[in-house]
């Protein structure tokens, strides 16, 4: 009887410690979408597809199980070779060639998966598993069971290459009229011993001036990661803004043993973004802010509505974001604050055990994931002026701990979180 009572001892303590739920595996650091391309042509197009990028659409759906063949070409050789999945109805697991390979716990945002050990010469089959039902149904109280697959591509990438973009503006405090814009290119190795290429950078202006250009020698050791970083001083009317919303071009290219590996080509909005007083600031001016709900599937038009209209913001709600709506307001000058997929509105506004999740030390790590995953797919975005981290989803320790996680990021702009009702966890704007 002693052994009995003992063994329901720990199994109850077992259960008071444990995580009730799996996390994300074997998924790239979140980052903005890089796209390297074969040649400048193709960098400068925009193409989604070419010699190191295929799309993949053609997708077989069977109960929870969705399933495609990718062809691996000889051009992928010696190079990284990264799985893109936009968007999936669900948390999922990620199998190729039979084998488990990640598991991706937010499927509401962009991620990116290696996958070149899973590969062979040829045919290959990828299949994405989707979590249903999915016991992460409590933070996701938007959901109705009818979300499309988003887009789905491969990459081959240079062993090591550009991972990241970063982008600062800061208006020049002894002339206004001047801004400072610092660009960071991450460069990363997945090699296992150290290697070197030599980056090439260059910015221009909206007019097509170059304003800065030049080139950086790195060698980083195995599966290093370092940032370059230039800095390029323009005047405050080139940039962006809702009334001139003009872009810079940034083009990159890498090389290695004299050969170039990859060329980038991104548009770039400098603007600043701050908040005092309850007013965000952008490019030193303050801006009331007309805030308008929009879903995160809006079209083209629907936007230029929007535009057109009295609001010059739209607060999106949760869920997955269409892949050309940051890009349409980026064009337009609509404000934009994106919102992180956490809802838990259903579960009520108890913060007593077995209520909200948002009061559960449980749920920490996957509020945090989908926090950060929505500020990383964003944040080189110019139209993005502010971050909102749930929806109706009560308050606790989980939104505490997504606030404080988002200001360690060192960014201006402003955090919210429209349903904290007067605690700390939000910053106040008008």
């Amino acid at each position: 009887m002693r052994i009995l009572t003992t063994l329901l001892l720990l199994f109850s303590c077992n259960l008071l410690v444990a995580q009730p739920y799996s996390a994300t595996e074997n998924r790239e650091l979140p980052r903005g979408v890089i796209a390297p391309c074969y040649s400048a042509a193709d960098a400068a197009a925009g193409a989604e597809s070419h010699r190191y990028r295929t799309p993949i659409t053609e997708w077989t759906a069977e109960g929870n199980r969705l399933a495609a063949d990718l062809i691996s070409t000889f051009a992928w050789t010696n190079r990284q070779v990264i799985l893109h999945i936009e968007s999936a109805p669900s948390d999922y697991e990620l199998w190729v060639n039979g084998r488990p390979t990640a598991t991706n716990r937010d499927g509401n945002s962009p991620a990116d998966f290696n996958i070149t050990k899973r590969l062979k010469e040829g045919r290959n089959r990828v299949e994405i598993i989707l979590n249903r039902p999915s016991d992460l149904a409590p933070i996701e109280g938007w959901k109705r069971g009818n979300e499309p697959l988003g887009k789905v591509w491969v990459v081959a990438s240079p062993t090591m290459g550009v991972r990241d973009v970063l982008v600062k503006t800061t208006l020049n405090s002894e002339d206004p009229t001047q801004a400072t814009a610092e660009v960071g290119i991450v460069v990363k190795s997945y090699a296992l011993n150290p290697r070197s290429v030599r980056l090439y950078y260059e910015l221009e202006n909206p007019a097509g001036e170059r304003v800065a250009h030049g080139q950086s020698d790195l060698t980083l050791q195995m599966r290093g990661e370092d940032t370059v970083r230039f800095i390029a001083t323009v005047p405050d009317t080139l940039l962006w803004s809702r009334e001139k919303p003009q872009h810079f071009t940034l083009r990159l290219k890498t090389q290695r043993e004299g050969r170039y590996t990859e060329y980038h080509q991104y548009p770039l909005g400098l603007r600043t973004v701050s908040h005092r007083g309850g007013k965000v600031v952008i490019n030193g001016h303050e801006s009331t802010l007309q805030i308008v709900p929009c879903p995160p599937t809006a079209t083209p038009e629907m936007l230029a509505e929007i535009r057109r209209s009295s609001a010059n913001t739209i607060r999106l709600n949760p869920g997955a974001v269409a892949s050309h709506l940051y890009a349409v307001c980026d064009t337009l000058g609509l404000y934009v604050i994106p919102q992180a997929p956490i809802d838990s509105h259903k579960a009520g506004l108890s913060r007593q055990v077995g209520g909200n999740p948002s009061n559960d030390p449980a749920w920490v790590p996957f509020y945090l994931e989908r926090v950060e995953n929505s500020y990383h797919s964003t944040k080189r975005h110019p139209s993005v002026i502010g971050f909102s981290i749930a929806t109706e989803s009560a308050n606790g320790i989980a939104l505490y701990e997504s606030f404080l996680s988002m200001k360690r990021l060192g960014d201006e702009r402003p955090v919210i979180y429209p349903s904290a009702e007067g605690e700390w966890n939000t910053d106040r704007i008008e």
